[in-house]
């Protein structure tokens, strides 16, 4: 897309900085807004850049490569923009669309509790009848830029079902930040405590069916974008990693020259190009509606991850002591790349599901 490398050349300070004081700089998240970026899917009509998901696959993948904690607020604003446009009513969709697409807003997406993460059917946090209206109660864990959204889409159990409500942070939310993660540390983690009044129009959708709607229309485009950032991060790295071992001299000759290095480049470079085939494969699946887009999305996200992974180690590897320094581009595609194995499904919920569509299994069975 025209201008992303403008935007993204600007970022790199602001990357570092967030890794290592554990907060989103302003003006990383004005850089994007600028351009527009936050939830570059959001239709004309609303304010937004209408990108088609190939378009929204290259701002994921761009970003990616250079600030997974930003990449992730990418994703997370998307989500809740999807929720939103397929799910939303017309007045909510007028009120929220153009302040997601605009960054008058932020966004969080709050599913996983104690006991819910994998297994999102386990969730405890209730909605009630209250008078006219509903309440709200209960704890959500790791949510994406939770110390700052000020639109959280929240997934709670009403009655026997999953219902989504649209839940602005306020009096009875309150945040708890979490400091220390292993990776992903500008992403403004907290979890979220919910005592709180809301009236009938902050359902989102139908009472009953947040969790099979709602819910995975965010998630299912959550793994896209998990998977086109994890891509980035395999580029970065192998482009961070080709410039160190030509200009990083040991016995005599560039590591370039040495043979075991070369096999990590090698492995690099074409766990980069397949990642990206696969993604881009899932996009096409989306924007042409096929049956089977969602199997390639679980697919592209499962290499993509475990891809991103394996380039973070191999770039510590590669860089030596450098590349374990705080601030070090190579350690914090290291950290960030183990969270890409385990946000937006696992690794093992993928291959349970990419198994099970091969075998024509279910993917998991719950205990009689």
């Amino acid at each position: 897309m025209t201008g992303l490398g403008d935007v993204v050349a600007r970022l790199p300070p602001y990357a570092a900085a967030a890794d290592l004081d554990g907060r989103m700089p302003e003006e990383a998240i004005a850089v994007l807004r600028e351009a527009r970026l936050l939830a570059p899917m959001v239709a004309a009509e609303h304010g937004g850049p209408g990108l088609d998901h190939a378009g929204f696959g290259e701002v994921c993948e761009a970003v990616g490569a250079v600030c997974t904690s930003l990449r992730s607020l990418i994703t997370v604003q998307s989500m809740v923009a999807a929720a939103v446009a397929r799910w939303g009513r017309p007045e909510q969709r007028a009120r929220w669309l153009p302040a997601l697409a605009g960054g008058g807003v932020l966004a969080g997406f709050c599913l996983t509790e104690a006991e819910a993460g994998s297994d999102a059917a386990a969730i405890t946090s209730s909605l009630v009848r209250d008078g006219g209206g509903w309440r709200l109660t209960g704890r959500k864990r790791w949510v994406t830029f939770g110390q700052s959204a000020g639109l959280l889409l929240v997934l709670a159990r009403a009655g026997e079902g999953g219902t989504a409500v649209l839940c602005e942070a306020g009096p009875g939310v309150r945040r708890l930040p979490r400091a220390g993660s292993l990776g992903l540390r500008g992403a403004m983690l907290a979890d979220l405590e919910f005592d709180v009044e809301l009236p009938d129009s902050a359902v989102l959708g139908r009472p009953g069916f947040g969790l099979a709607t709602v819910a995975e229309t965010a998630l299912s485009l959550g793994r896209l974008s998990v998977a086109w950032g994890s891509a980035g991060m395999v580029r970065g790295c192998l482009e961070a990693c080709a410039a160190h071992v030509r200009d990083r001299r040991q016995f005599g000759a560039a590591l370039a020259e040495h043979q075991l290095v070369r096999r990590l480049i090698a492995r690099m470079a074409v766990s980069a190009q397949a990642a990206r085939a696969l993604c881009r494969e899932a996009s096409a699946a989306r924007d042409q509606g096929l049956a089977d887009a969602g199997s390639l999305v679980l697919a592209a996200k499962y290499f993509a991850a475990g891809a991103a992974a394996a380039a973070g180690a191999d770039a510590v590897q590669l860089h030596g002591a450098d590349g374990t320094a705080a601030g070090a581009y190579a350690a914090r595609m290291f950290r960030d790349g183990k969270i890409m194995q385990i946000i937006e499904g696992s690794d093992q919920m993928g291959e349970l599901a990419i198994s099970a569509r091969v075998l024509g299994l279910p993917a998991h069975r719950r205990p009689a």
